[in-house]
């Protein structure tokens, strides 16, 4: 297996099913570097060593993991499906954000607004580019304005993960506008 399909495995173990390495992530998301690289190993389609480990953090275009100051314990910044706290702090957002989805969402959002579905919060991209990036990969991309002010007003709670995506637990529909 080559590197990009062992940085998928280590991002489903991190954000959906740390059982499939054999591991448990603590309350914070957080796994213990030796141990997810035995578990890796040791479920045998991937080959993965400490060089290669930092080697795939380093590069991920996306920033998808953080190492701990010593750089023995992992976890994925956002994206989880399982529960657990990756210690987001609250942020005032910007008065609009984005979401890029595929066409065959529009009716589902446009009547229930944008729902985490088997995630944690739903993700917003802060400029209309990396939006149409993420809906492409959902088909013919369409993109949903946010009122953020709008909602921060009314009480809703905004957070910045460690790689820049905004994360809330849902968006209403009368907070968005479609492109």
């Amino acid at each position: 297996m080559g590197k990009r399909e062992t940085s998928k495995f280590i991002s489903l173990i991190l954000r959906h099913r740390p059982e499939a390495a054999g591991i448990v992530l603590d309350e914070h998301g957080w796994a213990d570097v030796d141990e997810l690289i035995r578990g890796i190993n040791g479920a045998g389609r991937h080959r993965l060593d400490r060089e290669l480990l930092e080697e795939i953090v380093r590069e991920d275009e996306k920033q998808r993991y953080s190492f701990n100051e010593d750089h023995t314990l992992i976890r994925a910044n956002q994206g989880h499906s399982i529960p657990v706290d990756v210690e987001l702090e609250e942020k005032v957002p910007p008065a609009v954000l984005y979401h890029g989805t595929g066409e065959k969402y529009v009716p589902s959002i446009n009547a229930q607004g944008l729902l985490p579905k088997g995630r944690l919060y739903v993700h917003l991209s802060s400029d209309v580019e990396t939006a149409r990036k993420v809906g492409g990969r959902h088909g013919k991309p369409v993109i949903y304005t946010i009122d953020c002010a709008g909602m921060a007003a009314d009480g809703y709670k905004f957070y910045l993960s460690a790689n820049k995506v905004w994360l809330t637990k849902a968006v209403p529909a009368k907070y968005l506008k479609k492109e």
